[in-house]
């Protein structure tokens, strides 16, 4: 049995996030000082984009992005401005809080998508899909047909 198919069976409904899970994001995109104009052209560029909303910051080197985890990632954010010949900037530090906000952002929105576990109950899944189902020891002989006089 699909595992879609058990999840239906026992009722379980999966198409709005969990309360409280944050959805929402406010990143720091920060760029090298060279080539120049480069924060008002990639402000421009992305502000283009549904769902996204940008603001600039006191820093000159930097914008704000806020946006629900379930349309983007600061992942694909950043990699579609390095395609687009943007050059951000790479210190340690801001490698390592790369690296921790791709990490939670994936497994947050794999988390969302992917429908809650069965822990309760799991067994009525079972009966009712055992109910559904055609069986092999079905007989279409009649009843009286069935019982020998």
């Amino acid at each position: 049995m699909r595992r879609e198919t058990a999840y239906k069976l026992a009722g379980r409904h999966h198409d709005r996030p969990v309360p409280g899970a944050d959805i929402h994001k406010q990143r720091e995109i920060r760029f090298k000082p060279l080539p120049p104009g480069q924060v008002e052209r990639a402000w421009l560029a992305l502000r283009m984009l549904k769902g996204l909303h940008i603001e600039r910051t006191d820093e000159p080197l930097s914008i704000v992005v806020r946006y629900s985890v379930l349309d983007y990632s600061l992942e694909t954010l950043e990699d579609a401005l390095r395609d687009a010949g943007f050059a951000l900037e790479n210190s340690l530090f801001v490698k390592l809080v790369r690296a921790i906000i791709y990490f939670s952002e994936e497994t947050q929105r794999h988390n969302l998508l992917s429908p809650e576990r069965l822990i309760k109950q799991s067994h009525e899944v079972y009966i009712q899909a055992w109910d559904h189902h055609e069986h092999g020891d079905h007989d279409d002989t009649p009843p009286e047909l069935r019982e020998y006089k």
